[in-house]
């Protein structure tokens, strides 16, 4: 039975986006998905094909070779040949893609395999959110991770007690192999041990040869004072354990600093926004304002202090990473309008106004229709 387009298979077009690919195929596999339909084989079967068209469309190297040979660019068999009758998949079992991968990979940024030996563990990301106090503080934080640990069983090696693995007969632990094609020589990874130079002919139980298993582990993370949202802590080690003993990957602590209901900050320095009574603003005063280490600091408010103006307070802002130092604080007020007057202050409010003296006591909103009046006067002429 001849496969469908993958294109057909995920409703796009020929020239839709990876944008495009990845929500088609999204919308799909959520309606396809065996969890969502049990016992029914033919959801199951369309789950299975999508996947298989995603697959190969998503990867730009991939996806230009289907364009350009259709399914024979991945399939063994005949059908495959590609220009001038090269055939390129019944020459070498792995088809199209392996060659692809191993000539054009390395140049074109591709998943080039690596030589013999069990390939190091992926690296993993953990998200964690903190607050600025936190980021000023620094702390110590506890994380648990799903990943994959060497199996105890086999001490990871894949292989159960009193065995071992073999060298590849295949490769003779080289984990490459080379086939002659009239004048090309093309390299590719090993079809008998996987690229790994050898084979476990008696694997262990527990593991099932992979030489890890699945489990959750707990790890201790230490951030440092002064660290900024999007900050990254690379544990070493401590991402997923290699196949059969190789080396594990690396865990990587992406840093998100949560909104803080009083301060903003801004890079090491730190403003907040304190609203002052028009009577403080006018006659001047003294307040008390939080800083971001638990303490309280003293701002000296000027008679005549208008809304917007800042005061700085040198030494009072975050920490700075991998330094004795800190950034400053800035304090900007805003002179709020009296409200819920009584008729006392009604009255004594409009005796100031009554007073007159607004060049005096509001120079700018004087000044302002000042300007205003001329405006009007030039246009009038």
């Amino acid at each position: 039975m001849s496969k469908r387009d993958y294109y057909e298979v995920l409703g796009v077009s020929k020239g839709a986006s990876a944008d495009d690919l990845k929500k088609a195929y999204r919308k799909l596999a959520m309606q396809y998905h065996p969890d969502r339909n049990p016992g029914d084989a033919s959801a199951e079967a369309r789950f299975k094909e999508l996947n298989e068209a995603y697959d190969v469309l998503k990867d730009d190297q991939k996806r230009a070779a289907y364009d350009r040979f259709g399914h024979a660019a991945f399939e063994g068999g005949g059908g495959g040949a590609g220009a001038g009758g090269f055939d390129f998949s019944s020459a070498f079992g792995g088809g199209f893609a392996d060659i692809f991968d191993e000539v054009f990979g390395a140049a074109m940024g591709g998943r080039g395999r690596g030589g013999g030996g069990a390939q190091r563990g992926h690296d993993l990301r953990y998200d964690m959110e903190i607050t600025l106090e936190d980021a000023f503080k620094g702390k110590k934080a506890t994380v648990t991770v799903p990943t994959s640990v060497g199996c105890e069983t086999c001490s990871g090696t894949g292989a159960k007690a009193g065995s071992g693995a073999s060298t590849c007969g295949t490769c003779h632990g080289a984990g490459r192999i080379r086939a002659q094609q009239g004048f090309f020589t093309i390299e590719r990874t090993c079809p008998t041990c996987g690229g790994e130079g050898r084979t476990i002919k008696d694997p262990c139980g527990d593991c099932g040869g992979t030489g890890r298993k699945h489990k959750e582990k707990t790890l201790e993370v230490t951030i440092p004072a002064g660290v900024e949202d999007g900050t990254r802590i690379r544990l070493a080690g401590e991402g997923e354990a290699g196949m059969r003993g190789a080396p594990p990957g690396d865990l990587y602590i992406f840093l998100s600093i949560k909104p803080h209901r009083l301060f903003q900050r801004d890079g090491a320095n730190i403003l907040c926004k304190v609203p002052i009574a028009m009577t403080q603003a006018a006659l001047g005063d003294a307040i008390e304002v939080p800083s971001i280490d638990g303490t309280r600091a003293k701002v000296t408010i000027p008679a005549g202090t208008q809304t917007g103006q800042q005061f700085r307070l040198k030494g009072k802002g975050m920490s700075v990473l991998r330094s004795p130092l800190r950034g400053d604080m800035f304090i900007q007020v805003a002179v709020e309008t009296p409200v819920n007057l009584t008729k006392r202050q009604q009255e004594l409010l409009r005796e100031f106004a009554a007073a007159g003296g607004e060049k005096d006591t509001s120079p700018e909103s004087s000044g302002f229709f000042k300007r205003m009046k001329e405006l009007w006067d030039d246009l009038t002429d």
